[in-house]
């Protein structure tokens, strides 16, 4: 394993020098701000993804004093459709306390950055090295991969046995200098190269020296998670609409799913959702309609989501806006932090 951990670093940089990933948006200007925004959103997101994401935000939000400044409302608008919104509410509270206790920067030490919501060793790690290019290892889905396939790591990498040898790993594979760009070429070869299905291993730096590749184990490693069945939920979600067009949100509770997003008011079954709007309006619900239901996928359940379509005839009704509800057209729904499937079913025709 010597000769293969010392070989690492050294074709991992000359590969990325010819075929790395150099245009990356935020690499220009690289910058702490920006190196955090892209980590946080690529934790769940492909960069295919995450790209659009990250422009319009910090087009929006360019520096860490303005994602401070900038109201929750504001964060989760620019975010709504990447899902996984602990991410951006995080963000926005990680900002808040840089300005409050780090002079409003982002730290560039391991055991502030750790303190900070959001940010985990191996986040800390990509803002340590690829902003301020010091010795500090990262361990992502792409790095796990790769060193599991490279030095053949049994086991699943979620268990805290697995993830402590390849910390260690990784550690020691840690070049002495160009820690960036050797950062950048490890998640670069597993995005690119080494990725989950079909990884293109004729074009891989470390062919000669993978040992899943030797065994013919690439399809098998790293080894996956225990399966089991997804769990499906219910939700009856009411698409309340008044004369002038309008539709009623309801804002989230600011923990649990969807947290503080804006939504459709939601109950857990079609007689409590009636009645929900019976207690207030004067409306009968009788023409209610119920619209196609549909499936939304959660890492560790389905939500089965049943959309009820009530339009209120009349000009004048018990509902005004107030803390958690708010009347909202169409056009203005960009400005409101909305999850997806809420703003896809939004945006369809429903009449």
């Amino acid at each position: 394993m010597s000769a293969a951990i010392s070989r690492f670093a050294p074709r991992l940089l000359d590969w990325h020098d010819q075929f790395g990933r150099h245009q990356l948006p935020w690499q220009h200007p690289r910058s702490p701000y920006r190196v955090w925004l892209s980590e946080i959103m690529l934790q769940q997101t492909q960069v295919a993804v995450a790209t659009d994401y990250f422009l319009r935000f910090v087009a929006a939000l360019p520096d860490l004093p303005a994602l401070a400044r900038a109201p929750l409302d504001q964060v989760l608008a620019l975010w709504s459709g990447l899902g996984y919104y602990a991410r951006a509410r995080n963000l926005h509270s990680a900002a808040r306390l840089c300005m409050a206790k780090h002079s409003g920067v982002l730290p560039d030490r391991m055991d502030a950055l750790l303190e900070l919501p959001g940010i985990g060793r191996s986040t800390a790690g990509a803002i340590l090295a690829l902003a301020h290019d010091v010795p500090a290892p990262i361990l992502d889905g792409n790095a796990k991969r790769l060193l599991c396939r490279v030095f053949a790591i049994e086991g699943w990498p979620g268990t805290s046995a697995v993830e402590k040898q390849l910390w260690a790993l990784s550690e020691k594979l840690l070049p002495r200098a160009r820690l960036a760009t050797y950062t950048q070429a490890l998640m670069d070869l597993g995005a690119t190269v080494c990725t989950r299905a079909n990884p293109a291993c004729g074009r891989c730096p470390l062919q000669d020296s993978c040992r899943a590749h030797a065994q013919g184990r690439t399809t098998t490693l790293p080894t996956p998670r225990p399966g089991k069945p997804l769990p499906q939920r219910e939700a009856h979600m009411l698409v309340i609409k008044d004369a002038k067009a309008r539709v009623l949100l309801q804002q989230r509770p600011p923990a649990g799913l969807w947290a503080s997003l804006w939504s459709l008011p939601e109950l857990p079954d079609r007689a409590q959702a009636l009645a929900w709007f019976q207690d207030r309006f004067d409306d009968d619900p009788a023409g209610a309609v119920h619209m196609a239901p549909f499936l939304h996928g959660f890492s560790h359940y389905r939500l089965s989501i049943h959309p009820i379509l009530i339009t209120i005839s009349g000009t004048r009704h018990r509902m005004t806006d107030r803390n958690d509800l708010r009347w909202m057209r169409r056009d203005d729904l960009p400005v409101l932090g909305l999850p997806a499937p809420v703003r896809k079913l939004l945006q369809e025709p429903s009449e």
